[in-house]
C-alpha cells in the first residue's frame, strides 16, 4: 500500500531534548515552547506567535480576542474542514459561507462581498492545501466595509503570497496547524501569529486560563482557556522548523513530479491558485471531470495499493450547518469541489516510480468508474 502521508518525524532527532524535558520536571509552558514560538514568529516575520493545542482552538480564541460573538456574523470559507466553521458557531455567531471560485479551491472575493452585511465581524479565510488565497482582493473588502479578517493557515506555513509576504502573516492574525498530515507536525497542536500588540496580549491571557500572574500566585481578568501546548510538542516542532526549508522544497519536488504527468490527461484537472513555489503541497489534490465517480475512484485505488481520500468537505453540504439555513448544492463550486476532488499521496521520499504506479491506478481506477 503507497500511503497518502508519513510523518516527516525522527525520535532519534529529539531524544536528547525529551529526555532533558522529563528530566526537569517542566512539561509545559518552558523554553522550548518559547524558543519553538521565537522560531516560527522568525521564519514568517511577524511581531507576536503564541503556540496552542490546535488550528481550531487557536482560532477560537482569536475570535474570543476579538470580541466576535453572539448576533455577530463571521463569513467563512465553505471548503474546509469543519473546524473553520465549528468555532464561529461554538462562540454564539453565525457562519456565513463562502464559495470557491469556479473551478478552484480558494475563497471568490466575488461572492465575499455579496454575503458582507452589517451583523460581519469578521472573515476566516482559508489557504486550501496550502494554496494562497487573494489576500489582496480580500483585505480590500474587509477595509471597506470595517471587519477583522483571520487567515485559517492550518495548511500553509511556507506558503506565500505575490511579492513573497508569509501566508499566515498578511491579516489581523493567522491560525496553523500541527497535526500528523501537517509539513510540520507536533502531533496535536497549532499556533497564532499576529503583529497587532493589544490582540496578542490579549490572547497571551487568554491561553492560560485568563490569568495574570501576581506577587503570589494569578489575578483573573478573563475567562479564559487552557489551550496551551506541551515542551515535548515544542521540542518536536523546534527541530523541525529548524530544517523547514528543505521540507518544503521535498514536498515541491515530489508535486512537479505531479504535475509532469497529470498535464497530460484530459479528465484530470489541477486546480492551482499559485505558483508551485509560493505552495506548500500539505495535499497534492486534483478535480476530477463531473462524469467521473470520484468514490469508486477511491475504492479501486484502495484495493489496488494506494490510498486516497477526498481533497476536504464543503461544510454547507453537511447537517451540523443546516441550521443555519443551508442545503446541499447552495454553494454550488464548493460542492463541486467535495464531490469531485481528490487527493493523492505525498510525502517525503516519493520516487518517480512510486508516481508513475499513483498515476497508472488512478488512470484505471477512472476508465473503470
Amino acid at each position: 500500500m503507497i500511503p497518502l502521508i508519513k510523518p516527516g518525524v525522527s525520535y532519534d532527532a529529539v531524544a536528547a531534548q525529551f529526555r532533558e524535558i522529563i528530566e526537569s520536571g517542566q512539561l509545559t509552558s518552558g523554553k522550548y515552547v518559547r524558543a519553538f514560538e521565537s522560531a516560527v514568529a522568525d521564519y514568517l516575520g511577524v511581531s507576536h506567535a503564541y503556540t496552542t493545542t490546535s488550528a481550531t482552538t487557536a482560532m477560537h480564541m482569536t475570535l474570543v480576542g476579538m470580541d466576535v460573538g453572539p448576533d455577530d456574523e463571521v463569513l467563512v470559507s465553505d471548503f474546509t474542514f469543519p473546524a473553520t466553521g465549528n468555532v464561529v458557531a461554538q462562540i454564539g455567531a453565525t457562519p456565513v459561507m463562502v464559495d470557491c471560485r469556479p473551478g478552484q479551491f480558494d475563497m471568490d472575493p466575488l461572492d465575499l462581498t455579496a454575503k458582507v452585511t452589517e451583523k460581519t465581524r469578521a472573515v476566516i479565510v482559508v489557504h486550501p492545501f496550502g494554496q494562497p488565497a487573494d489576500m489582496a482582493a480580500i483585505n480590500k473588502v474587509a477595509v471597506t466595509h470595517g471587519f477583522k479578517v483571520i487567515e485559517d493557515a492550518a495548511c500553509a506555513l511556507g506558503s506565500s503570497l505575490p511579492g513573497g509576504q508569509a501566508c499566515g502573516a498578511a491579516s489581523d492574525a493567522g491560525c496553523f496547524s500541527f497535526h500528523p498530515r501537517k509539513l510540520l507536525t507536533t502531533g496535536e497542536g497549532g499556533m497564532i501569529v499576529t503583529n497587532d500588540d493589544p490582540l496578542a496580549a490579549r490572547i497571551e491571557i487568554l491561553r492560560s486560563h485568563g490569568g495574570v500572574r501576581g506577587r503570589v500566585g494569578m489575578d483573573f481578568v478573563e475567562n479564559g482557556f487552557n489551550y496551551r501546548m506541551s515542551e515535548i510538542q515544542a521540542a518536536l516542532g523546534l527541530e523541525q522548523i529548524g530544517r523547514f526549508d528543505p521540507i518544503l522544497e521535498e514536498r515541491r519536488r515530489i508535486a512537479k513530479m505531479y504535475f509532469d504527468h497529470l498535464n497530460q490527461i484530459n479528465s484530470i484537472q489541477i486546480p492551482m491558485s499559485g505558483d508551485i513555489d509560493q505552495c506548500t503541497f500539505q495535499s497534492f489534490v486534483v478535480l476530477l471531470g463531473d462524469d467521473v465517480d470520484r468514490d469508486a475512484v477511491c475504492e479501486s485505488m484502495r484495493a489496488a495499493g494506494v490510498e486516497t481520500t477526498l481533497g476536504t468537505y464543503a461544510m454547507h453540504r453537511h447537517q451540523a450547518f443546516a441550521k443555519f439555513g443551508y442545503k446541499p448544492g447552495d454553494l454550488p463550486n464548493a460542492s463541486r469541489a467535495e464531490t469531485q476532488s481528490l487527493t493523492l499521496p505525498l510525502f517525503a521520499g516519493m520516487q518517480e516510480i512510486e508516481i508513475r504506479k499513483i498515476i497508472d491506478t488512478l488512470v484505471k481506477a477512472i476508465d473503470a468508474a
